[in-house]
């Protein structure tokens, strides 16, 4: 399997054997039910649907609840698919566990960014701004000019302005394993990942 669901918990820091200190993002990855397999014969394409997260049974409409019912799976906040090969024999109801990666490893994270509402130019761009002193301006944080004046008479399509900022699905690539809790269902990864604690995340390792 190459890749699993998991929940952003937070950072902390950990130590090599060297005493150098290294950041790492904690991550609750898995356990995983597979709820469905997708296969070249059917699909068209190798896959497994992967289960991750709780809710209350009440929140689940009657056509999700029946998915689940067929693959004997208690229903699950979230559903991913992730891409298999084709020599892989995955069953319905089978597992996948933290135990898939291996201390060293490369992976990427997948994830939605810190939404940060609306934004002007200077931060969401990092436009440089006006001028700040002897009273030479008020307009510190103002777009400036927008477009030509006669001609074109119209503002380009892509002009950065200010707007929503943030709430984007990013990935993060090559991110080291640093360490792994099989018992707690734990992975450590060496840096940052995209979003807010308690926030869903998709781990993939990187294919050689």
């Amino acid at each position: 399997m190459e890749g699993i669901i998991g929940k952003k918990i937070g950072m902390t820091r950990i130590f090599n054997p060297e005493g150098h200190s290294i950041p790492v993002t904690v991550i609750e990855a898995g356990p995983c039910p597979v709820v469905q397999v997708k296969t070249k014969e059917k699909d068209d394409y190798c896959a497994a649907q992967l289960g991750f997260g709780e809710k209350r049974k009440s929140l689940f409409t009657m056509p999700v609840l029946g998915h689940f019912e067929k693959a004997k799976v208690e229903p699950k906040r979230l559903l991913k698919e992730i891409r298999t090969k084709e020599e892989e024999k995955l069953e319905v109801g089978q597992e996948v566990k933290v135990d898939i990666f291996s201390v060293g490893e490369k992976v990427c994270v997948t994830g939605v960014s810190k939404g940060l509402g609306f934004q002007g130019g200077v931060r969401r761009h990092k436009f440089h701004g006006g001028p700040k002193t002897h009273g030479q301006s008020d307009r510190h944080k103002a777009p400036g000019s927008i477009g030509g004046s006669s001609y074109p008479a119209r503002v380009f399509k892509g002009q950065r302005m200010a707007g929503r900022m943030g709430g984007n699905k990013v990935t993060v690539k090559n991110l080291v394993v640093a360490g792994i809790d099989v018992e707690k269902n734990l992975l450590l990864v060496k840096g940052a990942v995209p979003g807010k604690r308690n926030s869903y995340l998709t781990i993939k390792k990187v294919l050689a």
